[in-house]
């Protein structure tokens, strides 16, 4: 796939899909509860459609109606055996998320994924399991992993790793497991996974100490489920964010956003840079925070930010180096070891295809420091993204601004944006 640059702007209200967080959070917790859950805007990327296919593979009845999903729920015990492994694609929160649900079931199963998932560290999350008496193999702290359902023991764990995926992992095995389940949390991260919950009538309660969270779990309680309307994805939203940033007379509008506060870095990271965006409608949709975003072109500042805030916004470094790189003056991100375990080491893959591009950066530990691009002249430069979705992204949205780019494997867009190219295009940009 090739970008060339966008001619006089993008404009207009962009359409964003579901957050992808909350969809694979909108077919798990209905799945186990007991009743009926009807879902409306949920993401239909590949990613979440490998965690519905997981629960239709272990009995559950679901149907999908034009935009809806229609879940029947039976419990928490529920679920059934597959007769066949789970094949999960390139999901992460789907493996991490299902093996901690799975370990407390009364059957055994296996998780598998394709080449990308099956190089990610599993036993991040098979370890504090295991502190509940749950039994998993991994390969070599890999998948596919094999687990070995059982009762569990109810524990105190602390999750030492910013990761909402472990803690999330940890919860589900919690609501399945007799008495009580203490989690702390000692990096505070999205917390997708405890609002649902608390909406499902989960007996669940979360205290800030200090700086840390102390998630309280007392299982073997059914949830009774209530609809969902999935807001939009603020991951999603930061390519066309940035896209109307460092390209002239931009103005688009991106409604229904969601700006949890455990997620919404970007924005404040963005800000600091001096960028022209404004933040109405502020509402509450399913316990979760939405609101409108308009943003214009602006004139960036390069900055520094801390370690702390990568908390906030991992997923969103790819296309905040884009940002960076068109900035007046250096930027500097800092602590950030976790992308180096995500759908690839995104970390090098940054340095290395913006370095492609004409910029001069490098990485110093996990910090990374970005000089804006300088090379006026650049001739198809070839973006390697390692069928990593968010490299692709970001680096379709930095062809906007040179005069041609290739990207390679860009089907990995469908894992997480399947409309990005026609959004992006109805929008004013030329993507082909």
């Amino acid at each position: 796939m090739k970008s060339a640059k966008i001619e006089n702007g993008i404009n207009g209200e962009i359409k964003i899909p579901g957050d992808k967080s909350i969809s694979h959070r909108s077919i798990i917790i209905p799945s186990i509860s007991k009743g009926i859950c009807e879902i409306t805007n949920i993401l239909k990327s590949e990613d979440v459609l490998h965690t519905l296919n997981a629960f239709k593979l272990m009995g559950v009845k679901i149907k999908e109606i034009e935009d809806r999903i229609i879940i029947y729920g039976n419990g928490i015990t529920s679920l059934k055996k597959p007769n066949d492994k789970i094949y999960l694609g390139n999901s992460g929160t789907s493996a991490r998320l299902l093996t901690g649900l799975l370990a407390s079931q009364n059957f055994n199963s296996i998780l598998t994924g394709d080449r990308s998932l099956s190089s990610r560290p599993m036993k991040r999350i098979a370890d504090p399991l295991s502190l509940m008496n749950a039994k998993i193999q991994t390969s070599d702290g890999k998948m596919p992993i094999k687990i070995f359902g059982k009762n569990l023991k109810n524990s105190k764990i602390t999750v030492d790793i910013a990761s909402a995926q472990i803690k999330s992992g940890l919860i589900l095995a919690a609501l399945n497991t007799k008495g009580k389940t203490t989690i702390i949390e000692k990096n505070i991260t999205r917390n997708h996974t405890e609002i649902m919950l608390e909406s499902f009538g989960a007996n669940i309660e979360i205290q800030k100490i200090y700086n840390e969270n102390f998630i309280e779990i007392v299982g073997k309680k059914e949830i009774i489920p209530q609809n969902i309307q999935v807001p939009s994805d603020l991951s999603s939203s930061a390519f066309f964010i940035v896209a109307a940033l460092i390209n002239k007379n931009s103005n688009i509008t991106l409604k229904n956003i969601n700006i949890n506060p455990t997620r919404s870095g970007v924005l404040i990271a963005l800000n600091k840079m001096g960028a022209n965006i404004n933040i109405t409608n502020k509402r509450i949709l399913n316990n979760e925070n939405v609101a409108d975003i308009n943003v214009q072109s602006s004139e960036l500042n390069g900055c520094e930010l801390d370690k702390d805030i990568a908390k906030l916004m991992i997923d969103e470094y790819p296309i905040m180096s884009i940002a960076a790189a068109f900035a007046k003056s250096p930027s500097i991100f800092r602590g950030l070891s976790e992308l180096r375990v995500k759908e690839s080491d995104r970390l090098n893959l940054i340095a290395t295809n913006l370095k492609n591009c004409g910029c001069n950066c490098k990485i110093e530990n996990d910090d990374l420091f970005i000089s804006p691009i300088t090379k006026k002249e650049i001739f198809l430069p070839n973006i390697k993204t390692n069928f990593d979705h968010r490299i692709a992204m970001a680096f379709l949205v930095m062809g906007s601004r040179l005069e041609e780019i290739k990207i390679d494997n860009s089907d990995s867009i469908k894992t997480s944006f399947p409309k990005f190219v026609d959004e992006f295009n109805s929008a004013g940009g030329r993507i082909y």
